[in-house]
């Protein structure tokens, strides 16, 4: 696929997948006791806050394993700018559109998001420096060739 960015490690995306489990119970367990005292959207916005918070530090810890930091702490919340976007306009759509039940639309809203997650976070907590032996495999280090004449990466054992 011409232009898009790499994935990543199969064992980092599992792991995200699990964080993404964790962190949807945090959320849906801070989502329905607000929902019996405030608007839905009101409870989704607290949920969602506390949610993003414990995901920063899971995602930074166990699925990119590297160390959190202020700048990247400070970051993480507008890489969650797509996520509550696209929840949102789902979540909305779900309630208002198709009827569905404002208990279970949070989660269907929620399988939505994940691609677009999962590859905004990973650019903010494992950001690519261009240079170093992360050069080459980093999450967007390189994207797969264009069929515009340009060769693959040569790889060797010789110094160059």
């Amino acid at each position: 696929m011409c232009g898009l960015p790499a994935l990543g490690p199969p064992g980092q995306i599992l792991r995200f997948a699990a964080v993404g489990g964790v962190n949807t119970l945090t959320f849906y367990a801070c989502y329905l006791p607000l929902h019996r005292l405030l608007p839905y959207f009101a409870a989704y916005t607290a949920g969602f806050v506390t949610s993003m918070v414990c995901s920063f530090f899971l995602n930074t810890y166990f699925t990119y394993r590297t160390r959190p930091t202020w700048k990247k702490f400070l970051l993480f919340p507008l890489t969650q700018v797509t996520n509550y976007g696209v929840q949102s306009v789902g979540l909305v759509a779900l309630v208002s559109w198709c009827g569905m039940n404002s208990t279970v639309a949070p989660l269907a809203a929620a399988l939505g998001a994940i691609p677009f997650t999962y590859l905004v976070s990973r650019r903010i907590l494992r950001p690519y420096t261009g240079t170093g032996p992360s050069a080459r495999t980093g999450p967007f280090a390189r994207t797969a060739p264009c069929d515009q004449g340009e060769p693959p990466p040569v790889r060797s054992s010789e110094p160059a």
